[in-house]
């Protein structure tokens, strides 16, 4: 069933056309971004650990001016400069292709055009797209973001679409449930597939029982908007089939286990797992990888209301497996049961989830590293090494098979909730799990939020993990 009234907004309206606009087209680059200008103020990079023999070479004014910033060389450091050479920045850099290294710029140098003055590593340059983002829906900004020329040597559309992706992840993240409910997300999708070409259908509301989806249906029965179940399929069945399925949670009161105001405060962003999915879909597409995609996206929002699912509970699954509700606030596990025994029936060659799921994931790795389960040591293994080539960081979590007694129930396959109050993440991994059985499969449970501001990471809504699966996928499918 496709629902014909997939937006609360006008789809036409500039808040959807302005994501899906067209990156690589020359008079619509990404904030931060420009083309050259002989006018423009060049940008030199100073090795750290060439900083002080560098100096050395400069005139006696010019090391005077330097040392009065305070520049050493620091990597991301940067300090103003004229001499024979005329007026340029000089930014430290510690020989990593990282994005931290311009990533902070686009906020700290003046509003202006710069270029850089010597070819840097295409990750360089997607951190200062990156660093240059601003949620400017509802505000206006203070300012404009320092704009930087992509060299000719660089591969300037890769560059352009992997920040689009990040912005589009990101815009969807930080836009507030009233403006981003299961409809709107619907409606990104559809856009998001009318723009590559993709199939795209969505089931709403009571179709979803028809189609054994019982336990999406029961998370946001209780809401105004009702739940749905995105699917977009691109590419050439006869590629490598890759699914994606992303936890769309538009906003989680907690449900009848209501959450304390303090909890509830950025939920908002329980829909970061099905942003972060679409974000990589966006840049599979625009990329061209040679793979058949299939993104699922589960959406619903956790309301209160007389029909609410309740604990006590059990619930009928795509997959035949009945749950026993233990807890109405661990409901991004029960959207995601239904949509991966989708993807798995269709036996992809692999199956990646993203999903905000648990509080456990946070305290084990923190708020800035992706926690990944995977059934294949091989793939996680070069997921991680791909976090690490492109400062994305993934840290693999134990299926540890021991700990499924703790999901036993006496009147249902399984609890959706462990009542024990260890290994949280792991027993979430574990329900999942059972949902993919046979399948090589991939499980993030990310934060999906920056809560600090970091170079190229500004406070806000994250893609987190997007950038190190599409690099394995690149170096697995397109090489």
């Amino acid at each position: 069933m496709t629902n014909q009234n997939a937006s609360i907004l006008d789809r036409d309206s500039l808040e959807y056309a302005r994501i899906f606009s067209p990156a690589v087209l020359m008079d619509n680059l990404p904030r931060g971004f420009c083309e050259f200008s002989p006018t423009s103020t060049p940008i030199s990079l100073v090795t750290t650990s060439e900083a002080i023999s560098w100096l050395g070479t400069l005139e006696n004014e010019a090391q005077t001016w330097l040392k009065r910033q305070g520049f050493t060389g620091k990597s991301g450091q940067f300090a103003w400069l004229e001499d024979t050479e005329g007026p340029r920045v000089v930014v430290g850099w510690d020989g990593q292709a990282m994005p931290s290294t311009l990533g902070g710029l686009p906020t700290k140098l003046p509003e202006g055009q710069y270029h850089l003055a010597a070819e840097v590593d295409d990750n360089l340059l997607i951190g200062w797209g990156m660093g240059a983002y601003q949620f400017t829906r509802y505000k206006t900004v203070d300012r404009e973001p320092a704009q930087v020329a992509i060299p000719d040597t660089n591969n300037r559309s890769r560059i352009l679409n992997i920040v689009d992706a990040i912005t589009l992840g990101r815009d969807l993240i930080n836009t507030p449930a009233a403006d981003m409910a299961p409809s709107n997300i619907a409606a990104e999708i559809e856009a998001l597939g009318e723009r590559f070409g993709a199939e795209s259908a969505t089931t709403v509301g009571d179709a979803l029982l028809d189609d054994n989806c019982g336990a999406i249906h029961a998370v946001g029965r209780a809401a105004e908007d009702p739940p749905c179940l995105c699917k977009l399929t691109w590419g050439d069945p006869n590629n490598p089939q890759i699914s994606i399925v992303g936890k769309g949670v538009t906003f989680d009161s907690g449900g009848l286990d209501l959450k304390p105001a303090s909890g509830m405060r950025q939920m908002k962003k329980d829909m970061g797992g099905a942003a972060t999915a679409i974000a990589l879909a966006y840049a599979i597409m625009a990329e061209r990888l040679p793979v058949f995609l299939t993104l699922l996206i589960p959406a619903a929002e956790n309301a209160v209301a007389g029909n609410a699912f309740r604990p006590g509970d059990i619930l009928s699954t795509h997959k035949g497996l009945t749950v026993e509700i233990d807890n109405t606030d661990a409901e991004g596990r029960l959207l995601l049961c239904d949509a991966l025994s989708i993807a798995a029936a269709a036996e992809p060659d692999l199956i990646i989830d993203f999903a905000t799921l648990t509080g456990s994931a946070r305290s084990a790795v923190g708020a800035e590293i992706a926690a990944m389960f995977a059934t294949a040591d091989d793939v996680a293994a070069d997921l991680a090494a791909a976090g690490d080539e492109v400062a994305d960081a993934v840290w693999r979590m134990p299926l540890h098979s021991s700990y499924n007694y703790m999901l036993d129930s006496k009147v249902a396959d399984l609890v959706n909730s462990a009542a024990s109050p260890y290994a949280g993440s792991v027993t979430a991994a574990l329900f999942l799990q059972r949902f993919v059985e046979g399948c090589n499969w991939v499980h993030f449970d990310i934060m999906a939020f920056n809560t600090r501001n970091r170079p190229g990471h500004p406070e806000g809504g994250e893609v987190m993990g997007m950038r190190s699966v599409l690099k394995y996928l690149e170096d697995t499918y397109a090489t």
